[in-house]
């Protein structure tokens, strides 16, 4: 690590793999089947590494010479450690049958120029150092992560600097803190970097919001681009206010990702909430987008829990080619009590005009009995009752208790005090919204 202060600092050649995930809808008149989405992250240089899911380091007494510009402020060393989080989210579906269907879902992957001098070296930061360069963008499909993966850390005093590291990329790192009414206070820690030639370059911001009615705040956003005209996004938010209405405690996170490629027409988006509160309500969402040259695919899915046994889950999901080929797959589930039901549509669109489609129900009474009914445009067409066991999840697998525990930080956020005799103004017309469906550039979809 003696050779560079940028350990771990590598040229992400960023690029769309054609790996496909396909899923195979399998002919069957009946029912449902279980729609398995495998997914994998590749990360490529002289070696192949599969599985990563953490990596640390231990500091060593080595010092790496900085030419520092300007600063103020105190610099400690420190070691990071460095999760590389391959928990995807678990979003059990059923879908029905249909026949053997593509559903193109391409994955991205990253490769390091070089990886084969530094491909995963710990990443620690020597003492009167700037910040690390993080030129890493996001993984897709990783959902949203826990507040102890970002390693959030804010400065407790105002900073201003800035440097120059031995290999001439610059650096620059600030905090301080923003005060407003009803007792409004945001901490924030901002850092980023360049190469020398300005090629490259990384930002990232932290953040901690509070004020007297009880509402905090933490978030990340992040940005940067490579040599190669590759640029991501990222934001992350964790949220706690009160109801105004239930006066419940509600926690409610979001992440919103972005990447694009500079060498080909690709790239993704993809948005993602949780909402929870004190008495199990829950609801959980997802919208992506993405694009692979003349090919672009959209996912949609929504869980609503209302606390009290009643559960809705939606998917729906499509993509469509240049050459005016369109294909999907979408579904619905409502239960309460035992008592529900199932549909959904499978269709495909050729290049001439020609739809084919398949329509599908269930309809669960709760005594054992399921009304199956269906039809298609070949002239398929089945309506059924059959003896079966009727299966649904009442309950989300991750809820209020499990949010609560994974927000301490959030949770631990420190409001100014507020002086004797004065009271937090509320307003009773506003309430926290999640981010646009899309952003400002992503086309809408036709079908």
């Amino acid at each position: 690590m003696a050779a560079s202060s940028r350990a771990f600092a590598t040229q992400l050649d960023f690029s769309l793999s054609r790996l496909i995930d396909v899923s195979h809808l399998q002919s069957h008149s009946n029912g449902l089947e279980e729609l398995r989405k495998r997914k994998r992250v590749c990360f490529e240089g002289g070696d192949r590494v599969v599985g990563v899911s953490r990596i640390s380091c231990c500091c060593s007494n080595s010092v790496v010479p900085i030419r520092r510009t300007s600063g103020s402020g105190k610099s400690v060393e420190k070691c990071e450690e460095w999760r590389f989080d391959s928990k995807k989210s678990s979003h059990r579906v059923r879908i029905q049958a249909a026949p053997a269907m593509p559903f193109a879902s391409p994955q991205s992957y990253f490769v390091s120029k070089d990886s084969k001098q530094e491909k995963f070296y710990p990443r620690c930061t020597p003492r009167n150092s700037g910040p690390q360069f993080r030129d890493s963008p996001p993984k897709r499909d990783t959902g949203i992560a826990n507040e102890k993966d970002w390693g959030i850390s804010l400065l407790n005093e105002n900073v201003n600097e800035s440097g120059i590291n031995e290999d001439d990329s610059t650096w620059y790192r600030e905090g301080g803190e923003d005060l407003g009414d009803n007792g409004y206070r945001c901490r924030w820690t901002r850092m980023g970097g360049s190469s020398h030639d300005g090629s490259s370059e990384w930002k990232e911001t932290w953040w901690e919001k509070s004020d007297w009615t009880g509402y905090k705040e933490l978030g990340v956003e992040k940005s940067g681009r490579n040599a190669g005209g590759d640029s991501w996004w990222e934001t992350w938010q964790e949220v706690l206010h009160q109801d105004e209405w239930s006066n419940l405690a509600r926690i409610e996170r979001s992440a919103q990702k972005q990447a694009k490629s500079g060498t080909e027409n690709a790239g993704w988006y993809e948005k993602w909430w949780e909402k929870y509160d004190a008495k199990g309500w829950t609801e959980k969402g997802a919208h992506k987008y993405g694009r692979l040259n003349e090919q672009s695919w959209w996912e949609k899915w929504g869980e609503n829990y209302d606390g009290r046994g009643s559960v809705l889950k939606w998917t729906d999901k499509w993509a469509e080619t240049e050459l005016g080929t369109k294909w999907g797959d979408k579904w619905e589930e409502k239960f309460f009590a035992g008592i529900g039901s199932r549909q959904g549509e499978t269709w495909h669109v050729s290049p001439s005009g020609d739809r084919w489609s398949r329509t599908w129900g269930e309809e669960h009474f709760g005594n054992g009995k399921v009304h199956k009914y269906g039809k298609s445009t070949t002239g398929e067409s089945w309506d059924i009752v059959v003896d079966e066991e009727t299966y649904y999840e009442a309950e989300p697998h991750y809820g209020w208790a499990d949010v609560v525990g994974d927000s301490s930080q959030l949770l631990s956020i420190q409001p100014l005090e507020r002086p004797p005799g004065v009271y937090p103004n509320i307003d009773f017309g506003a309430s926290p919204s999640p981010p646009a469906d899309d952003p400002p550039d992503t086309p809408t979809p036709s079908q």
